[in-house]
C-alpha cells in the first residue's frame, strides 16, 4: 500500500540518522516524529513507523549479525548507510513483523523498492540477493502467494514536473566574500532550493526558502545560474521529474541558522577560499564555479572603477591647478 511505503521511508530517514548521527533509541524516536511532522503531518500510519523502528532498533544486533553472515563479503561498514538502513528494515519485516500484516514476499519486494528509490544504481539487486538468501534458509514461507501489484512505469517524457527554486547565497564583508551553504543528513554541503507557492514570483520564492532555511535574508536576486534536472520517487505519486532553477543571490552577513530541518542538519558561512574543499554533489559545482566568476568579475570592476575615479580626480586636480598659475600670471 502507497502509504505503508511512505511509512518505510519515513523509518528509513530515521535510521539514516540514527546511525550516522550515532543517536540513542530516545532520540531516533524524537527524530521520528519530527520526520512525520516534516514529510507526512496528519498522517495515521504512526503506530506503525513507530513499531517498525523500535523493532529495528531493538533487534539491531541479531539483524546485524544475520546480515554479516547473508553479505559475508561486504562487511557491515562498508555497506552504504542507505543500503544497510534498508536491508535492517527488509530483516526486521521479515523476521519479526507479523507474517498476516507484512507477509515475507511483501517485506523483500518493499525493501527493493527502497533501495531503487533512494540507493544507488545497484542498491536494488543488492538488496534483493542479500534478503533472497535469508529468505531461502526460512523455508520460503508464502511462497505460494499472490505477488503485490507494481506500479505502472511512466516514461519521462510523460512525468509530472515539478518546479522548485534555489540560489547560490553570497555576502561581502569588506573585501572578503562568504557563501551560505545547508548541509544533509547525507553529508553533502548543497544550496538552499524549494518548492514555488501559487502566485509567487521566482524573486518571492527564492527569499521565503532562504529564510526559511538558513534564516539570511536576501538583499538582492541576480542571474539565473542554471537549471538541473533530476527524477525523484515519490511513495504516492510516484517518479516525477523535478527542475530546480537556480540563481544567484547576494544576502546579510549575519548568523546562518538552521530553521528547515527534514533532511538538513546545518547551515553556516563558508569564506571563498573554504569552498573548494567541501563535499559537494556533482551537479553543484558547475553552479557554484559560475557564481565565483561573476563576484570575481564585479570585484574586478568595482576596483577599475575606483582606479578610473582616482585617475580622473588626479588629472582635475592638475588641471585646477593649471587655471590657477594663469590667473596668477594674468594678475601680475
Amino acid at each position: 500500500m502507497a502509504h505503508r511505503h511512505l511509512s518505510r521511508s519515513i523509518v528509513l530517514q530515521t535510521l539514516f540518522e540514527w546511525d550516522f548521527m550515532k543517536l540513542s533509541p530516545e532520540a531516533a524516536n524524537a527524530a521520528l516524529v519530527r520526520n512525520i511532522g516534516e514529510f507526512a503531518p496528519g498522517f495515521g500510519d504512526q503506530a506503525f513507523m513507530t513499531k517498525l523502528l523500535a523493532t529495528t532498533l531493538e533487534k539491531s544486533p541479531e539483524i546485524d549479525a544475520i546480515l554479516t553472515r547473508a553479505a559475508p563479503d561486504w562487511p557491515l561498514d562498508k555497506i552504504a548507510n542507505v543500503d544497510r538502513q534498508i536491508l535492517r528494515i527488509g530483516l526486521s519485516e521479515l523476521l519479526y513483523a507479523d507474517k498476516a500484516e507484512v507477509p515475507a514476499k511483501v517485506a523483500i519486494n518493499e525493501a527493493i523498492e527502497l533501495a531503487k528509490a533512494f540507493g544507488g544504481d545497484t542498491s536494488g539487486r543488492f538488496v534483493n540477493g542479500v534478503l533472497g538468501a535469508v529468505y531461502k534458509e526460512m523455508g520460503e514461507p508464502g511462497k505460494d502467494d499472490a505477488a503485490p501489484r507494481r506500479r505502472k512505469e511512466v516514461p519521462f517524457e510523460e512525468m509530472v514536473i515539478e518546479k522548485k527554486v534555489g540560489a547560490v547565497v553570497y555576502a561581502r564583508e569588506g573585501d572578503a566574500v562568504y557563501f551560505g551553504l545547508v548541509h544533509d543528513v547525507f553529508g553533502y554541503w548543497t544550496l538552499s532550493k524549494g518548492g514555488m507557492k501559487e502566485g509567487e514570483s521566482v524573486e518571492e520564492a527564492i527569499k521565503r526558502v532562504i529564510m526559511e532555511e538558513m534564516t539570511l535574508t536576501v538583499t538582492r536576486l541576480r542571474e539565473l545560474l542554471g537549471d538541473n534536472e533530476y527524477v525523484a520517487n515519490h511513495p504516492e505519486k510516484g517518479k516525477h521529474r523535478k527542475q530546480v532553477a537556480y540563481y544567484l543571490a547576494e544576502a546579510n552577513y549575519t548568523p546562518a541558522i538552521l530553521a528547515k530541518e527534514g533532511g538538513l542538519d546545518d547551515a553556516k558561512w563558508f569564506a571563498a577560499g573554504e569552498v573548494a574543499n567541501l563535499n559537494f554533489y556533482n551537479d553543484i559545482v558547475p553552479l557554484l564555479a559560475k557564481a565565483v566568476h561573476i563576484i570575481a568579475a564585479d570585484k574586478a570592476k568595482e576596483q577599475k572603477d575606483a582606479g578610473r575615479k582616482v585617475a580622473k580626480a588626479v588629472v582635475e586636480d592638475a588641471q585646477e591647478k593649471k587655471v590657477s598659475k594663469k590667473k596668477i600670471k594674468t594678475a601680475e
